[in-house]
């Protein structure tokens, strides 16, 4: 199984690792990787696979059958290849500061308002969240973006780890999604907010709230009953 690099040291930008398997001439697995795969809400790295004097770009990274599978653009590499992986730094680092964001933001809303999180989606354009809420009050929202960008300008740190099941859900808050994680999930992963928050989480973050930036409201939508969906995009 692939080893996901990114989980320990989300700012590695290249690494080394041997191709384990090779489908259809195009989608590859590697025995590590610093690409994220699309998944909770989070989307995709892409970036270059080099052998040698041959740079094979990665246009598409997602989770399949438990493994990581990096889509590459034309054929060439083979079972066994030693090569080198490196980032489109610029993006990724955007999706981590969009992501921790997000971990504020949703932290703030949820805690005025006692919804939950029924749908995500990160990008480096915007961000989309829907919420079980039965009516958005334009106000409180821009509130909470006023309090997340004055958090944003403090040294906080966001730090992660893992915890068994049992002890992660003893934690307030600790879930804000509406579905339940599947049971059999016996680790949660935890990114802590110091002082601040900490939810269950499997996504790339930077190591302070003052890497951020700024979040910016673009606009609200509403999706049936009991259901808001909200944009926002870093703007600094």
């Amino acid at each position: 199984m692939t080893k996901p690099l990114y989980l320990d040291d989300a700012y590695l930008k290249e690494c080394e690792a041997t191709v384990s398997t090779v489908n259809d001439s195009k989608y590859i697995i590697l025995d590590e990787t610093i690409f994220y795969p699309k998944g909770g809400g989070q989307s995709n790295d892409i970036g270059t696979i080099t052998k040698g004097n041959d740079i094979f770009n990665v246009v598409y990274v997602v989770k399949f059958s438990g493994e990581t599978s990096h889509e590459i653009d034309r054929p060439g590499l083979k079972v066994g290849d030693r090569i080198q992986c490196k980032l489109d730094w610029e993006r990724r680092y955007k999706l981590m500061r969009s992501h921790t964001a997000a971990h504020t933001l949703i932290a703030i809303l949820c805690n005025k308002t006692k919804a939950l999180v029924t749908g995500n989606d990160l990008t480096t354009e915007k961000t989309r969240f829907d919420f079980n809420i039965e009516n958005f009050d334009r106000d409180i929202f821009m509130s909470c973006i006023d309090e997340a960008n004055d958090l944003f300008k403090k040294n906080i740190p966001v730090k992660t780890y893992e915890l068994l099941r049992e002890e992660a859900l003893k934690i307030p808050g600790v879930i804000k999604m509406a579905e339940a994680l599947p049971p059999q999930i016996s680790k949660l992963r935890i990114v802590e907010i110091e002082g601040f928050d900490r939810q269950a989480d499997g996504g790339t973050h930077v190591k302070n709230l003052n890497e951020v930036g700024q979040i910016e409201f673009m606009k609200a939508e509403n999706k049936g009953k009991n259901n808001r969906r909200v944009y926002y995009r870093i703007v600094l």
